[in-house]
């Protein structure tokens, strides 16, 4: 059993209701307004083609009542008969007219043929008289030959002293010139409502251009716009009908703003409440080592007591590093955008960080040294970069063995734009392979070495200093160093403009 067909409306809900994608609204709008305008102008073509056609028939059927008229004026009674006298420029017009052929009939009173031609077709008993015309005439169509044919059935009343009655007089043309005139009317009409469809489809295409003119300035405002700008769109730009849709937006944009400020408000109190208990915890671990240090001797299982202390202290480490490393990255991806740069010279950075570091690397024999020969300013956060530098050189003394190196270098390099800086840092621990260097960007991946040498990392070092390159415009390299198996880190900050 075949399923009824919804209306097109109903199709329409049930398809937004089911969020179906609706396509381009200019198209749609194209299609609603040419599509019914098509059809109302093929509709208009169609009823000036019949008007047409009626008035060519009322022209054609006036000449040929004129010609009937005519011949029924040469018929009369000479001596008791009915005759037609038909001049022979008639019978030769009949016989030769360019708009088509011309075929008469005179019939006399008791239906006797009084001239023309014999078998022309009777006229139909159901044919009624034409009321245009106060004549007694009657139009009809027939098949004269195998030609359709359009005739002219007059009634004409003859009669002398001896009798009277009436006579039928039968005129009958091809249709050619009708068909031609016709032809010619339907081209015409064709030809002018095609143009018509054109200049309108024209016109409405510009109509809808036009009019969604706005949308596509709204659009342009929203695409252009910053990942901090969220302030309210203007509802201006668009008209009457779409103003609610951008109040929507706007005030969708408030509440998103209103989450980011928690967000930041967030990571502000996290990163106090944190820090505070932590370095309170491991405060407390050092000192309880250091009370086991003191009164060792006094009791065998001191020692016992001393490596489970130490064991809090070193988790405790790894959790204050984990906490700052995430509030640091969160920082970084929540709020860049509302960062305020200035020039940062990155040998004062480098200064300052070598010797809050220095005891670090003192207490792991390594070798710190800081080669700044010359000073390179950068457009930067101050801050940022000093996060940066510091992530990259406590990954460098966590993952150099005792004895080891770790240079810091700061110097200027030439860019594309001008004159950049470069930093760089390099070790000598075991370095990572190059099939690794991309994987070791993104965070908490960590290589087996590192797993090996330095189980309590995070893995979240190279991912901040990544984020802070591209916050700075910087690009980012890993490869080996110079002694053949380290890790050398070098960003490339670019030239200020």
């Amino acid at each position: 059993m075949q399923r009824p067909r919804r209306p097109l409306f109903e199709r329409l809900r049930r398809r937004w209701a089911l969020g179906r994608p609706l396509g381009s609204l200019r198209s749609q709008l194209l299609r609603w307004l040419l599509i019914p305008l098509a059809m109302l102008v093929l509709l208009d073509a169609f009823f000036v083609y019949r008007n047409a056609l009626d008035a060519a028939d009322m022209a054609y059927d006036r000449s040929l009542l004129a010609s009937t008229r005519a011949l029924a004026e040469r018929v009369s009674i000479v001596g008791g008969k009915v005759v037609a006298e038909v001049p022979y420029v008639a019978l030769d017009s009949f016989e030769t007219d360019t708009l088509g052929r011309i075929y008469y009939k005179v019939t006399g009173i008791n239906g006797e043929l009084v001239s023309g031609y014999g078998d022309l077709p009777r006229v139909p008993k159901n044919v009624p008289r034409s009321q245009n015309y106060p004549a007694l005439v009657r139009f009809y169509h027939a098949d004269y030959h195998g030609k359709p044919i359009r005739i002219a059935a007059l009634l004409q009343p003859v009669y002398d002293d001896s009798m009277r009655g009436i006579a039928l007089i039968q005129v009958a043309e091809t249709l050619d010139a009708r068909r031609g005139l016709s032809n010619q009317i339907l081209f015409d009409t064709l030809s002018w409502q095609a143009a018509m469809i054109l200049v309108m489809g024209a016109l409405v295409w510009f109509a809808v251009r036009l009019v969604l003119r706005p949308l596509m300035r709204l659009k342009t405002e929203v695409e252009t716009r910053t990942l901090s700008d969220l302030s309210d769109v203007d509802p201006t730009l668009v008209h009457k009908e779409m103003r609610p849709l951008v109040s929507a937006m706007n005030g969708s944009m408030s509440r998103l703003q209103q989450l980011i400020a928690s967000q930041r408000r967030f990571i502000a109190d996290a990163s106090h409440q944190l820090r505070t208990p932590l370095t309170v915890l491991k405060t407390q671990a050092e000192l309880a080592l250091r009370e086991c240090d003191r009164q060792a001797g006094t009791a065998s299982d001191m020692a016992a007591l001393r490596d489970i202390v130490r064991s809090i202290a070193s988790t405790t480490d790894s959790t204050v590093l984990l906490a700052n490393r995430l509030l640091t990255l969160a920082r970084i991806e929540h709020g860049s955008d509302s960062l305020a740069m200035d020039l940062v010279s990155l040998r004062r950075v480098a200064q300052q960080l070598g010797l809050a570091m220095a005891m670090t690397a003192v207490g792991k024999h390594i070798d710190l040294s800081l080669e700044a020969p010359d000073d390179a300013p950068v457009h930067g956060q101050a801050l940022l970069l000093h996060e940066l530098l510091a992530n990259l050189v406590d990954n460098a003394l966590r993952y150099t063995p005792q004895g080891g190196s770790v240079i810091l270098r700061v110097r200027a390099a030439q860019t594309e734009n001008g004159h950049g800086a470069m930093l760089e840092v390099e070790d000598s621990g075991p370095g990572i392979a190059p099939g690794e260097r991309e994987r070791v960007l993104t965070p908490f991946y960590r290589v087996g070495a590192a797993l090996e040498s330095n189980p309590g990392g995070a893995g979240l070092g190279l991912a901040i200093v990544r984020d802070i390159a591209a916050l700075h415009g910087a690009r980012l390299e890993l490869s080996t160093a110079s002694n053949g198996h380290g890790l050398k880190v070098s960003v490339h900050f670019r030239a200020i403009t």
